[in-house]
Order: C-alpha cells, then sequence, then structure tokens
C-alpha cells in the first residue's frame, strides 16, 4: 500500500486524461522517475500491446528501463529528445522545461499530459498556446493534490482487474532514511522507492 498513493495515483491520474488507445504509441518523458515506472505499469497492464518507450538523461539507464517493460529508450539531452521520432501521446513530467520540446515529438491529434516538474521549472515561460501547441493536438495536466473518492476506488479496482505491478523498487527502514535521501538524489536513483518503520 506505500507504493500506491500517491505515486500510483498521480500516473492513473494521467492515464486517463490521456485516452490511450490500442493503436497510440507513447512516450514517458522522465521514465526513471518513480511516477514513470508506475505509469508504465498502469499503461501496460492494460495495453500490454502498446508501444511505450520512456526517456533518460543517462544512456546508462537503458537496460534497467528495457528491464522494467520499456519498450524503447530515447535520450533526454540538455532538454530536447534526441530522436525523430513522433507519438501520439507523451507524459510529460519533466515539466515546463521541456513541454515546447515535447510537443515537437507529438503527432497532430495527440496529447501531451504534464503532470511532473522534475525539470526544476514550474511555469511556462514564453509560451504561445497558439503556436507551440501543435496543431489539432491537446495539451493537458494532472497533479497529485486532485484527490477524488471515485477515482481512487477506480485505480484500486484497475490495479487488481489487471494484476498491475506496484512493487516498489527499493525499500528502506526508517534508520535507513539518509540513505534513502541519498539513493534519490544520486545518477543511480530509479523508480519507486519506499520507507518502511519496522515495529
Amino acid at each position: 500500500m506505500a507504493a500506491i498513493p500517491e505515486t500510483y495515483y498521480t500516473a492513473y491520474g494521467s492515464l486517463k486524461n490521456m485516452r490511450v488507445e490500442t493503436s497510440d504509441t507513447v512516450l514517458v518523458r522522465g521514465a526513471t522517475s518513480g511516477v514513470g515506472v508506475a505509469f508504465l505499469h498502469l499503461l501496460k497492464s492494460e495495453f500490454p500491446q502498446v508501444r511505450v518507450d520512456g526517456t533518460s538523461r543517462s544512456l546508462t539507464k537503458e537496460a534497467q528501463l528495457l528491464a522494467v517493460g520499456f519498450d524503447g529508450v530515447v535520450e533526454d539531452r540538455d532538454g530536447q529528445l534526441q530522436t525523430n521520432t513522433a507519438y501520439d501521446k507523451m507524459f510529460e513530467l519533466i515539466g515546463p522545461a521541456t513541454v515546447k520540446d515535447s510537443f515537437l515529438h507529438l503527432n497532430e491529434g495527440g496529447i501531451v499530459c504534464s503532470t511532473g516538474k522534475l525539470g526544476g521549472q514550474w511555469y511556462l515561460e514564453d509560451f504561445d498556446p497558439i503556436f507551440d501547441i501543435k496543431a489539432n493536438s491537446y495539451l493537458t495536466s494532472f497533479y497529485s493534490g486532485n484527490v477524488d473518492d471515485d477515482k481512487l476506488n477506480e485505480m484500486l479496482a484497475y490495479i487488481e482487474a489487471n494484476d498491475t505491478p506496484v512493487k516498489p523498487e527499493k525499500v528502506f527502514s526508517l534508520d535507513e532514511i539518509q540513505d534513502a535521501h541519498r539513493y534519490l538524489d544520486s545518477s543511480h536513483s530509479f523508480g519507486k522507492v519506499v520507507v518502511v518503520n519496522h515495529q
């Protein structure tokens, strides 16, 4: 239960807003984060045939991303995706720092869901919706504070019905909390981390 809220809830609310279809190709920008991995698990447990690529600033994490279930890995170098591929749906966890670049890699009619702010930028600057949103495409968002009892119960039922994996990548005990923070701040961090208070 410690792994589900708020990580899986954030990913689930975003997934609903993205309206993924079986024919879509999807990119998770910020794929090595806990929410990025949770989103992959939620999506693939219902739509295993959908291609889902993930990004990382370091290709040293490529093997980890493929092992956890991503179909491909794209390098995100200095806020620019190193690919010519375009996607139907994009889960944007880097946030305002890279949203404009994300639209450059979106198919017409696609959806970008800006959920995270891993890029450290809180607001869109010099953003013109008419020109910066891809023609005939959509920008949506979700955040963990958008809590709704029905949606929370719906997510739990979805996880149970689809046998969605929710196991955290690492578990620390309370007396290892400093190690947990060091791990999350390091270049080695990957996926969801849980700290457990053993009695």
